[in-house]
């Protein structure tokens, strides 16, 4: 089974020329996915535009295909809240923190414990939105992390460009932490994946930043091997996630 780890999907509901404006909705994303063989692809909501309860409504819709994860922004009080309500009302499976666009830096023990003690209280994955920023380089989020060795975390982008290093440093050394390949280079994923071996590694796309079958061509050239290329294409996160996979 063919699972992608990261992608977001949304109807327009802003004004923005930025994305927000116009639809990437969910029947949008299962096409990319049924062209290049995508079984279940977790789906997301913007930063800029959480909607958590369209999140909701389309894993319900579609839970053969596709894998709900709340998001909040740990600075607003019902953060926590929300996460309940994500988990126990939506039956979302992970959450999604998108440091940069909601302005927080993540070594910030004040406003992520609480979050993470949340995840791991309804057994949630922490996906971490990291592309190269110092709000969310890979050592802050192993600041976080490391206290909380139950709740899986999945480092979004690898840290690319310039973080990559340390996100390769953060999970070899933290059982709990895992990378997500989106908007990384080839090269990224051959490293990581020549250092770390295949159970450390989980594709996604980021879909519609990308599609998935630019985003499988990248993974079968990184990882030729036809049993551990399974592993990042999916075994990985199905283990995470408790899903069955035949």
């Amino acid at each position: 089974m063919i699972v992608d780890a990261y992608n977001n999907v949304w109807e327009a509901g802003g004004t923005s020329d930025y994305l927000t404006g116009e639809n990437y909705t969910v029947e949008m994303m299962l096409k990319s996915m049924d062209a290049a063989g995508i079984d279940m692809a977790v789906g997301c909501s913007l930063g800029q535009l959480v909607e958590n309860s369209y999140i909701a409504s389309i894993s319900r819709r579609y839970n053969s295909r596709i894998i709900g994860f709340g998001q909040v922004n740990p600075r607003l009080s019902n953060a926590v809240e929300e996460i309940r309500v994500c988990a126990e009302e939506y039956g979302l499976r992970g959450l999604k923190l998108h440091p940069t666009m909601h302005g927080y830096h993540f070594a910030d023990h004040g406003l992520l414990d609480p979050i993470f003690a949340a995840c791991r209280d309804h057994g949630l994955v922490v996906l971490v939105n990291a592309l190269d920023d110092p709000f969310c380089a890979p050592f802050s989020i192993e600041e976080i992390a490391r206290g909380f060795p139950d709740v899986p975390v999945l480092i979004a982008h690898m840290g690319t460009v310039w973080n990559v290093m340390e996100a390769l440093l953060v999970a070899e050394r933290n059982g709990n932490i895992y990378l997500e390949t989106s908007s990384t280079q080839l090269i990224d994923v051959k490293m990581a994946y020549d250092r770390l071996g295949p159970k450390k590694l989980i594709m996604g796309t980021d879909w519609p930043g990308s599609d998935f079958d630019l985003e499988r061509r990248k993974i079968a050239k990184a990882i030729p091997d036809k049993e551990d290329r399974s592993l990042v294409e999916g075994r990985n996160l199905c283990d995470l996630l408790k899903l069955d996979n035949p």
